[in-house]
């Protein structure tokens, strides 16, 4: 994809999100216009569903936007009285369109206060599970990864099968190609052997800090 073509995508997003939620901004108290306004909608979004603005930043990190998305998925149906897990899970198996059933509801209700939000210990389990995988995920792409020596190539330091971290950080951090990929694994996922990532969309080949 092409400059161009990336920011006809990024303002497909933000349509999609506007068309999804903002009766979901008018019943938090706020203007749905602030639902169309790129960037400025995340952080009113964040703020409605009681989370850190600084969230913003991890919505443009490839990869790690993925798992925070389906947070604010769920966290979104929660706020707005679908607290059972099973619309959490439905919230995500529906790439986040559930949503879109709850906005055009009559009156979508809003949970002001988040000690209202039912919690359960399965939807508990589930997040410490997902954000432990965010975190990992963030320090395995931009900071150090594991490596296994797969080859004899470099025998008179290393050995075929010596395990190792390489810090990523320190010659810069290489933004994730594809913005598709299955988490903390190195192009192939384990046991079935197959790519653990999609060739498109692509990526501009960067590294930060450079």
């Amino acid at each position: 994809m092409n400059e161009f073509e990336w920011v006809v995508f990024f303002l497909f997003i933000q349509l999609i999100h506007f068309l999804g939620t903002w009766k979901l901004y008018i019943s938090a108290g706020e203007r749905p216009w602030k639902a169309i306004i790129p960037i400025y909608n995340a952080i009113i979004f964040l703020k409605i569903l009681h989370r850190p603005k600084w969230w913003v930043l991890l919505l443009f990190l490839p990869v790690i936007n993925l798992m925070i998305f389906m947070v604010l998925w769920v966290d979104t149906v929660k706020h707005f009285g679908k607290t059972s897990p099973i619309d959490g899970v439905i919230a995500i198996l529906t790439l986040g369109f559930f949503i879109y059933t709850i906005n055009y509801q009559k009156s979508p209700k809003y949970l002001v206060d988040k000690s209202m939000i039912k919690r359960s210990a399965f939807n508990e389990w589930i997040g410490s599970i997902i954000f432990a995988v965010i975190a990992a995920t963030f320090v395995h792409n931009y900071f150090f990864q594991p490596y296994i020596i797969p080859t004899g190539s470099l025998e008179k330091s290393l050995l075929i099968g010596d395990f190792l971290f390489v810090s990523k950080f320190h010659y810069g951090a290489r933004v994730p190609s594809t913005t598709l990929a299955f988490p903390m694994v190195h192009d192939t996922l384990p046991i079935i052997k197959s790519r653990s990532y999609l060739k498109k969309p692509q990526l501009p080949y960067m590294r930060f800090p450079k």
